[in-house]
């Protein structure tokens, strides 16, 4: 529960803060100690993988002097104060500065564990929130999300740091789990308005006349500004853009072409219409489809992009056995050939389901690959086929996967795998070329 929170415990009392470590250590924290607030602010900078535990009466620097420092430099850091009966107050006042609560001596440990349980998923949530917005304004980091080696994928990175560049609106189509949300993002990320606000708004989420507000004014607060004052300058991202009703597509339309050229806000449209037989030019306005068409993304359904299926596989069951605390699956080469064979309706979203599955099920030490999509997809059949495809194509991607996946274990160590794959280096190196593999990559 507590893995990846550190606590941070400064008291120059030794006894005190050993104490205090042994007990939250047999909770299941990591901690270290530190014997003055001096020693501690050389360890703990901006974005502390945890929370600090610390005594308000300390030689040199006290524990309000040190919570003043540690605030101005994130305030988002939880900090616990250990107070005398006499420094009651001054805890009280500790709080109005910022600290997440304190505890008066002499203190029950058990508080102290809940305390910093408490205080543990707080840092943790505030973290996650900040690596995602700094994820989804770095393009870079973007980028490299859109996993794949496949014609379709380098062709739709090609696209996203062209469009990025360019100034027109985009409009983004594709099945349901195919990553669009995240390509609007690069989209604004690797071009010149990436250091300015992106703003998103699900047309589908609202009635019309809330939506109406929340886009164009007066927004119901009377203090926010409606998103398209907001987003002014950078990118407004309209997503389910099918469900905006015909009166607001009138209004966006004249928002655009009140704009001018070039356009001071960029407008991405994400459109998820999933109805057979019907794509977005039907449901939206002829003039206001035209402008937000003028540049178009179409993403790739996930089993039009061949051994990309496996790597993907690969990364996202290794994501998730270092969050779940065990093995990833060993994938057979009967079902690498289920995995590129089935369907895949849902994407990559159904995808990362089954592996989050896969990992589960391997932790328990029961179930099968074959078994998930077997209960994901009713069409796929149990055995190892090679309809559509030649057996030489699935061959070749079950072997990558297992180099790549060797290479990965052993962190590039180029003797440790050719020793369990049995291959001379000679080959080795031929098929690692063969199939775009280098060592660095791994290092």
């Amino acid at each position: 529960m507590n893995r990846g929170i550190k606590i941070a415990i400064v008291d120059d009392e030794q006894d005190m803060r050993q104490s205090i470590s042994q007990w939250l250590a047999l909770s299941g924290f990591d901690t270290e100690t530190f014997a003055s607030a001096e020693e501690a602010l050389k360890a703990i900078g901006p974005d502390y993988p945890g929370i600090v535990v610390t005594d308000i009466r300390m030689p040199g620097m006290d524990g309000m002097a040190f919570l003043k420092k540690l605030m101005s430099q994130d305030s988002g850091l939880p900090v616990i104060m250990i107070t005398g009966h006499g420094d009651v107050p001054m805890a009280v006042e500790a709080m109005r500065i910022g600290a997440y609560d304190f505890l008066e001596k002499p203190f029950n440990p058990d508080r102290m564990t809940d305390l910093a349980k408490r205080a543990a998923q707080i840092r943790r949530l505030t973290l996650d929130n900040r690596a995602l917005r700094l994820e989804l304004s770095d393009g870079t980091v973007l980028m490299k999300k859109l996993i794949g080696t496949s014609p379709v994928m380098e062709r739709l990175r090609e696209d996203i740091l062209d469009l990025g560049q360019a100034d027109g609106h985009v409009l983004i189509d594709g099945e349901t789990g195919t990553g669009k949300t995240v390509v609007a993002h690069a989209l604004h990320a690797v071009g010149p308005r990436a250091g300015r606000k992106f703003v998103q708004l699900s047309c589908a989420a609202y009635g019309e006349d809330d939506l109406a507000a929340r886009l164009f004014g007066p927004v119901p607060d009377g203090v926010s500004l409606p998103l398209v004052e907001e987003a002014r300058g950078g990118t407004l991202c309209l997503e389910d853009i099918e469900s905006l009703p015909q009166a607001l597509q009138a209004r966006l339309l004249t928002f655009i072409n009140d704009q001018g050229t070039p356009a001071e806000t960029r407008i991405i449209a994400v459109s998820n219409l999933q109805e057979p037989g019907k794509t977005c030019e039907d449901v939206l306005r002829p003039d206001l489809f035209f402008r937000l068409a003028a540049m178009k993304i179409t993403l790739p359904p996930l089993r039009t992009r061949g051994e990309d299926v496996l790597t993907l596989f690969t990364r996202l069951s290794e994501q998730f056995a270092e969050e779940y605390g065990c093995d990833a699956p060993e994938v057979t080469a009967q079902e690498a050939a289920q995995l590129l064979q089935a369907p895949w309706p849902g994407n990559v979203r159904q995808l990362i389901n089954v592996a989050e599955r896969a990992v589960l099920q391997n932790r328990r030490g029961s179930g099968s690959i074959a078994s998930l999509l077997m209960s994901d997809n009713e069409e796929m059949q149990p055995v190892m086929t090679t309809e559509g495809k030649p057996l030489k194509e699935y061959v070749e991607a079950f072997e990558r996967m297992l180099i790549d996946n060797t290479m990965r274990r052993h962190k590039g160590s180029i003797v440790s795998v050719m020793e369990e794959l049995c291959l001379p280096r000679r080959t080795l190196n031929e098929k690692m070329a063969k199939y775009g593999l280098s060592r660095a990559d791994y290092l």
